[in-house]
C-alpha cells in the first residue's frame, strides 16, 4: 500500500493529473466535491476514463451538472431554473478517497476516487460556500493590502505596510466527537459523574478505539494533514470486556487536532479528517457521531477554528499581523486588536453561520466550557498569555514564536459551515483593521477593555468586550446577558439577528461574495431544517420522554411521593395532552410552525425545554424514592 496516491497537490497542470491517474489504475472514480449553503458535500461516482476523456470541459464546468433540489439553495435554484453546473477548483488539494472493502482485481489495492473540491454555478454565478469564501479572502485581500499601504506605520508592527505585497490567511479546526458500540445505550448519569471527576479526559485509550485512533492519525497524515495530536477528551466512561475479550460498552470522546493552511484549505482538510475518521472508526465496530450535542447533559462536541493573518514581504518574508513587536510589552499589534474588535462587535452576524442547528445550541449552555458570551481574554499581563476557557474568542500567544499569534473561535461545532463562518469572520476583521490602523495599541487595548456603559470609538457604549474572570462562575446570567448581550436561544432567534442588524450584515457582505440572496438562501434552509426537525425528531422524542413518566406502583408511598408525581401528572398534560378546549404545548408548537408564525414558535420551544428539563428532575427524584 505503500504505493497509493493519496493527494493531487494544488495546481498541478491536466497533463500531470492525467499522467498520475493512468500510473495509479486503482482510482477508478472521481466525485466533483461542491459545498452547498447548509455545508453539505456533494459525492458521485464519475469513471475516471470519463474525467480523463473530458478534462476540459470538467475544468469548464460543462461536464457535471445537478439539480438545484438535490442541494441546498432556497431561494436561488428554483423549480423553473434549477441547472446546477459543477466546475473543478484546480487551486487547492485533491484527495483520494480509498475504500478498503473494495477490492481492484488487477492491482490487489482498494479502489479509489479522486475528490476534486468544486464550486455550484447557477444562471453562471457562483453560489456555494466555498465560493463565498474564496471570493471573500479575494477582495479582504485587495483592501487591505492598499490599507497597508495608505497607512504604513501601523503601531506594534514589525514590518512597513510598504514593504507587505501578498497577504496569507491561516486558519485551523480542532475535531471533537464521541464513539460508541453500536445499538449500547450508556447512562447519561454516569458519565456526567465522570466529566465532574475529570475521569477520562487525557486518559489511555484501549481496544478497538485505540486501534481506530492511531489507525486515523497514521492514515490522515498520508494525505499530507500533518497530524499533530489525537487524544482523549472529556466525555465518557470506562468500556467493559466480554469473555472474549473484546470491549463492549464503548462511549468515549476524543479529539483530533492538524496542522493549520489556507483558509480554504483548512476547511476543505475538515470535510476529509470526517470523512477519513467516520470509515475507520466503522471498519472497527464503532459508531462516530460530529454532532455538536449528541447526548444532553454531557459535554458536546466543539470545532474550535483558529483564524490568522499574515504578511509576504519582497524578500519573501512571513510576518505574523496580529503579533506585537515586543511580545512582553503589548498583547497584540494594531491590527491584532482591530482585528479582534471587529469579530466581537459583529459576531452577532457571524453567530447565525456558526450555529444553525437545534443541536448546536443545545451545545451552547453554561457549564460545559462552551462559550455563550461574546467576550474575550487577553490574560492579566503581556508577559502570561490567558488560558480562560470561558470566553468566545481567545486570544492564543506564545511569548517565543510571534507567528503562533492567532484567535480561537469557540463557538463552532463540527457540522458548522467553516467556509461561511470564516468568509464573515475576515470580513468582520477588515472592519476592525480599518479603524484600527489610525490608532495606537494603547488606544486600542483602552477600547478592548472599557467598561459596559463606557463611550468608546468603535464598540459599543452598553456593553463589555474584554473579561479576565470566570464567566460563568464569576457572572449571573442576568448580569452576563447585560454586559455581554443576551445569546440566541433557538434557531429562530439566531437567524432574527441577520435582520435585527443591518448595518453590521453590510460589514460581512461588503466583499460582494456573502450577498443578500446568499445570507438569504441561507436562512430560509436553516429555518426549514430547524421547522422540520423540531416536528419530525424533537417532539417525538420528547413526547417518547413524557410517556415514560408513567406513575409507579408501591406498597408504600409518602406524602413527597403523592406531592412529586401530581406534579408530574400536571406537567404531562401540559405537554402532551390536548383536550376540547384547550391544546397542549407540543400541540400549540407544531401549529405555530405549520402556520409561519416563528416567533410563537420560538418562544414556545423554549418553554417545552424549560418544562421537559422541569419534568426529567422530579420524575428522577420520584422516581429514586420508590422502595
Amino acid at each position: 500500500m505503500a504505493d497509493l496516491l493519496y493527494t493531487i497537490k494544488a495546481n498541478t497542470p491536466k497533463e500531470e493529473v492525467i499522467r498520475q491517474l493512468r500510473e495509479h489504475p486503482e482510482i477508478k472514480f472521481v466525485s466533483l466535491v461542491g459545498i452547498d449553503l447548509a455545508g453539505n458535500d456533494t459525492d458521485e461516482k464519475i469513471p475516471v476514463r470519463l474525467f480523463i476523456k473530458d478534462i476540459d470541459e470538467f475544468y469548464a464546468g460543462c461536464a457535471v451538472q445537478t439539480d438545484g433540489s438535490s442541494v441546498v439553495l432556497p431561494g436561488i435554484a428554483t423549480l423553473n431554473n434549477a441547472k446546477v453546473d459543477m466546475p473543478v477548483d484546480p487551486t487547492v488539494n485533491w484527495f483520494v478517497d480509498y475504500n478498503f472493502e473494495h477490492y481492484d482485481n488487477e492491482t490487489n489495492k482498494p479502489v479509489g476516487t479522486l475528490r476534486i473540491p468544486g464550486f455550484l454555478i447557477h444562471a453562471g454565478k457562483r453560489v456555494d460556500s466555498r465560493a463565498v469564501l474564496t471570493d471573500t479572502l479575494i477582495n479582504v485581500k485587495r483592501e487591505l493590502v492598499n490599507l497597508f499601504h495608505k497607512h504604513p506605520d501601523i503601531d506594534g508592527l514589525d514590518v512597513s505596510g510598504k514593504e507587505i505585497i501578498d497577504l496569507v490567511f491561516t486558519s485551523a479546526t480542532e475535531l471533537e466527537f464521541w464513539v460508541k458500540t453500536p445499538l449500547e445505550e450508556a447512562s447519561v448519569e454516569e458519565m456526567s459523574a465522570a466529566e465532574i471527576m475529570q475521569e477520562q479526559y487525557w486518559e489511555r485509550t484501549h481496544g478497538a478505539v485505540r486501534c481506530a485512533l492511531e489507525q486515523s492519525i497514521l492514515e490522515l497524515d498520508k494525505y499530507g494533514l500533518k497530524v499533530e495530536m489525537g487524544h482523549k477528551e472529556v466525555g465518557g466512561l470506562k468500556a467493559q470486556i466480554d469473555e472474549s475479550g473484546h470491549l463492549t460498552h464503548v462511549c468515549e470522546q476524543l479529539e483530533i487536532d492538524w496542522k493549520y493552511a489556507d483558509a480554504v484549505q483548512a476547511a476543505d482538510n475538515e470535510i476529509v479528517v470526517r470523512t477519513v475518521v467516520k470509515e475507520i472508526f466503522r471498519a472497527n465496530g464503532l459508531e462516530v457521531t460530529f454532532k455538536a450535542k449528541p447526548m444532553i447533559g454531557l459535554a458536546g462536541n466543539g470545532e474550535h477554528t483558529h483564524i490568522g493573518l499574515a504578511a509576504v514581504t519582497a524578500d519573501g518574508k512571513l510576518h505574523n499581523l496580529f503579533a506585537a513587536k515586543n511580545q512582553t510589552e503589548d498583547y497584540m499589534s494594531a491590527v491584532g486588536y482591530g482585528a479582534l474588535m471587529g469579530l466581537l462587535k459583529n459576531y452577532e452576524v457571524i453567530n447565525p453561520f456558526v450555529s444553525a442547528t437545534n443541536d448546536s445550541l443545545n451545545r451552547l449552555k453554561p457549564g460545559f466550557e462552551a462559550p455563550v458570551c461574546i467576550v474575550t481574554s487577553l490574560g492579566h499581563t503581556p508577559q502570561i498569555p490567558s488560558r480562560n476557557r470561558t470566553i468566545l474568542v481567545s486570544l492564543i500567544r506564545d511569548l517565543k514564536n510571534p507567528m503562533a499569534t492567532r484567535f480561537e473561535l469557540r463557538g463552532c461545532n463540527p457540522y458548522t459551515n467553516i467556509y461561511l463562518v470564516l468568509a464573515a469572520s475576515y470580513s468582520a476583521i477588515l472592519d476592525g483593521v480599518k479603524m484600527a490602523v489610525t490608532h495606537t495599541t494603547s488606544e486600542l487595548l483602552n477600547e478592548l477593555s472599557k467598561e459596559a456603559g463606557q463611550d468608546g470609538f468603535y464598540l459599543e457604549r452598553d456593553r463589555a468586550y474584554r473579561s479576565e474572570r470566570d464567566v460563568f462562575e464569576d457572572f449571573t446570567q442576568a448580569e452576563r446577558d447585560k454586559l455581554f448581550g443576551k445569546p440566541p436561544a433557538t434557531v429562530w432567534e439566531n437567524m432574527e439577528a441577520l435582520r435585527k442588524y443591518p448595518d453590521k450584515v453590510k460589514i460581512i457582505s461588503s466583499g460582494g461574495a456573502l450577498q443578500e440572496r446568499i445570507i438569504n438562501a441561507f436562512r430560509d434552509g436553516a429555518l426549514l431544517r430547524w421547522k422540520t426537525e423540531l416536528i419530525s425528531r424533537i417532539l417525538p422524542e420528547l413526547r417518547n420522554i413524557v410517556r415514560k413518566a408513567k406513575k409507579i406502583d408501591a406498597e408504600f408511598v409518602t406524602d413527597l411521593d403523592a406531592y412529586n408525581w401530581n406534579k408530574i401528572f400536571l406537567l404531562r398534560a401540559a405537554l402532551a395532552k390536548d383536550s376540547i378546549d384547550e391544546k397542549s404545548l407540543f400541540t400549540r408548537l407544531i401549529n405555530a410552525l405549520n402556520a409561519g408564525e416563528y416567533e410563537t414558535a420560538s418562544r414556545l420551544q423554549v418553554e417545552i425545554y424549560a418544562k421537559i428539563e422541569e419534568l426529567k428532575a422530579l420524575y428522577d427524584a420520584y422516581e429514586k424514592n420508590i422502595i
